[in-house]
């Protein structure tokens, strides 16, 4: 089953850390990867910028309207995110607390199942 281990961050928590934990927390994603690598979870990652540099698309009468910003205000926002493959939820789980930012006290890693998945790849068809 594949899982979605979305990180969501807290600006507020992440600059109140000292330099050497920023640090450790980002080169520790490094030994995260090799290991589900190794581990054969491993799917893909991606990073997201910040939100301030997002826009929303939302289409109403067939006219496309783009509001800068998120989607939401709120303080915290989707980071980024792994997809990864694993052989049951507890299992997602253990490899969600091996995510850097899992320990650290006010940030979190949100784990969801996928229910379709599609890429450039593979052929699939959605039946939703």
């Amino acid at each position: 089953m594949k899982y979605l281990l979305a990180m969501h961050m807290d600006p507020d928590v992440w600059e109140a850390l000292p330099e050497e934990v920023k640090d450790d927390v980002m080169t520790g994603h490094g030994e995260f990867i090799r290991r589900i690598r190794e581990s054969g979870e491993m799917i893909s990652t991606q990073a997201l910028d910040a939100p301030a540099k997002s826009a929303v698309v939302r289409v109403k009468d067939g006219v496309p309207a783009i509001t800068d910003g998120p989607f939401a205000e709120s303080k915290e926002f989707l980071a980024g995110f792994y997809l990864v493959e694993c052989a049951s939820a507890e299992r997602a789980y253990e490899v969600a607390a091996m995510i850097p930012d899992a320990g650290i006290e006010g940030l979190g890693i949100e784990v969801r199942p996928v229910v379709f998945f599609a890429d450039a790849e593979s052929e699939s068809e959605f039946t939703g």
